[in-house]
């Protein structure tokens, strides 16, 4: 899996095919691109995944790069977390919109 490094895509405006912004607790997501050519996570300067902290956070990062398709995906753990099997389904994505508020 590909390392998409901040720095560059701040740098550089890319052509994303797929942006799936994956949301977790406490206002945390992660952001995996699909290029053309590659797919991965964005990490940060220090080599770690990118923490963003709410939405508007990702609209401004990816804000010059051209996105074809933007989605957000939460995979809840607590039926596991209880004691309940593993889900049997895949998470669901709803569509995440990257137009900006004006």
């Amino acid at each position: 899996m590909y390392k998409f490094s901040i720095s560059d895509v701040k740098k550089t405006p890319m052509i994303i095919e797929r942006l799936e912004v994956q949301s977790f607790e406490m206002n945390v997501y992660l952001v995996k691109l699909f290029t053309q050519d590659e797919e991965g996570f964005v990490y940060d300067d220090k080599d770690k995944p990118m923490r963003f902290h709410n939405s508007q956070s990702i609209r401004d990062t990816f804000e010059r790069c051209q996105v074809k398709e933007a989605v957000m995906v939460h995979d809840s753990p607590y039926d596991e977390m209880i004691g309940n099997p593993n889900k049997a389904e895949k998470a669901m994505a709803m569509p995440f919109s990257m137009q900006q508020p004006y």
